[in-house]
């Protein structure tokens, strides 16, 4: 067997000649348009192997991918899919014509560590940057699958629609051991809410501090459970817990409903109160432009994150978020954006929309390209924050505030993070 990763990795064309089952992972969007890329070079290299697209994304795109090439698509619970796959191919059992699996599975599975020695070294991924400028090598893991819950704008929601699945606790301790054993020091769970099973999210990391109690990590959580589980806070600060990543998506709380989130802006600043008590790290992540925002609301949303200190706290990147709508999202029950998107784009694996502002878009365009400039320049977060805040301001015609210009009140360093942003 012949793993690639083929963001880091060049296309090995002798191990794609020799095989006979070739499955392309697509957990996500920028994942998803790899693999489209490739899907008919692939093919055109060995014609006579099966191809399928596992993950997130592969059922939702289904009919797009099967027309690049893909035989088979398996998306949730994916791994018994992809044996029973092997195993039909090699029992002679499987045609391009039908597919005899599911495209979507939520059967719960017993599943067994993940082997990730054929993958590059960890030191080839993001690192995580310590609150005092350090850096150590991340591995990553999973603790369960799929979310309770069903935000509109949310890409698990097509797939699990409410649902989620665990993954047995000495699985995924094993997998950090093993991780931990190839140089890693902290340690990024990638479920897309780790308190959608609290008691099963705060036996691993007991366990898994226990240990390792030098290990630290991060994890994704909603407002919403951040506070109905509050007494948990400080069992995760005492565990190891760096910082926790969070999609507020919004400050505005129109625009919260609309993507039902299920939290508000109060809400938003009662978790920062919370964290401030128990001493823990907020990473707020933010959909910054959608179909509903104005100059105004922009300028009202860069004022919001000054005022809740979290500038600092706030990757450059989110600044400019746009809204992706991809197939299948739940934004497209919405009268207003089900009658203003364009058809699904299949290069983009978007429904197009444009703001009824074009102000709007072009501040968007402008603030990325600044956030772009930004990094490549190793400007801070505050920096950026403040070159952005300058273009939103002037499109708007209003004054900025007087602390867009204060100096820096916390050290940027003393803020952990990943070098590598988190977004979907």
């Amino acid at each position: 067997m012949t793993c690639l990763d083929l963001s880091c990795q060049p296309l090995d064309e002798q191990a794609i000649k020799s095989a006979d089952l070739i499955a392309f992972y697509v957990p996500m969007h920028t994942a998803t348009r790899l693999a489209a890329q490739l899907l008919p070079a692939v093919q055109k290299i060995n014609p006579r192997a099966h191809l399928c697209c596992y993950g997130l994304y592969a059922p939702v795109n289904e009919s797009f991918l099967r027309r690049l090439g893909a035989q088979t698509i398996l998306g949730g619970e994916f791994e018994e899919g992809l044996v029973a796959t092997l195993k039909q191919l090699q029992d002679r059992d499987i045609t391009s014509e039908a597919q005899p699996l599911p495209a979507i599975s939520l059967a719960r599975q017993n599943f067994l560590p993940p082997e990730r020695q054929a993958l590059p070294p960890l030191s080839r991924y993001a690192q995580f940057v310590c609150g005092d400028g350090q850096t150590r090598i991340v591995g990553y893991t999973e603790a369960s699958r799929g979310c309770k819950h069903r935000c509109r704008h949310c890409p698990v929601v097509p797939v699990y629609n409410g649902h989620f699945r665990i993954v047995q606790p000495e699985i995924v301790l094993e997998d950090i051991r093993r991780q931990v054993a190839m140089g890693a020091a902290h340690i990024t769970f990638g479920d897309p809410d780790f308190f959608n099973g609290i008691r099963h999210a705060t036996r691993i990391v007991t366990a898994m501090h226990a240990e390792h109690p030098a290990i630290t990590y991060d994890v994704t959580i909603k407002v919403e459970h951040l506070l109905k589980h509050a007494e948990f806070l400080p069992a995760l600060r005492e565990t190891g817990c760096a910082f926790v990543t969070s999609a507020v998506e919004s400050l505005d709380d129109e625009v919260l409903g609309k993507l039902d989130k299920g939290h508000t802006r109060d809400d938003l600043v009662r978790v920062l109160e919370l964290f401030r008590e128990a001493g823990l790290t907020l990473s707020p992540t933010f959909v910054a432009f959608t179909p509903w925002t104005t100059l105004e609301s922009y300028c009202d949303f860069l004022t919001g994150l000054q005022q809740l200190d979290l500038v600092d706290h706030v990757a450059p990147i989110q600044l400019g978020i746009r809204l992706l709508i991809p197939a299948g999202s739940r934004l497209l029950e919405l009268p207003e954006i089900a009658g203003t998107v364009g058809p699904f784009d299949e290069t983009a694996l978007v429904h197009p929309w444009r703001n009824h502002d074009p102000r709007v878009d072009e501040l968007c365009e402008r603030g990325q390209n600044a956030v772009h400039a930004g990094a490549k320049q190793k400007a801070s977060r505050r920096e950026i924050f403040q070159r952005v805040a300058k273009l939103a301001y002037a499109a708007a015609g209003l004054e900025p505030p007087d602390r867009l210009e204060s100096a820096d009140r916390l050290d940027r360093a003393a803020i952990p993070y990943l070098t590598e942003p988190w977004y979907c």
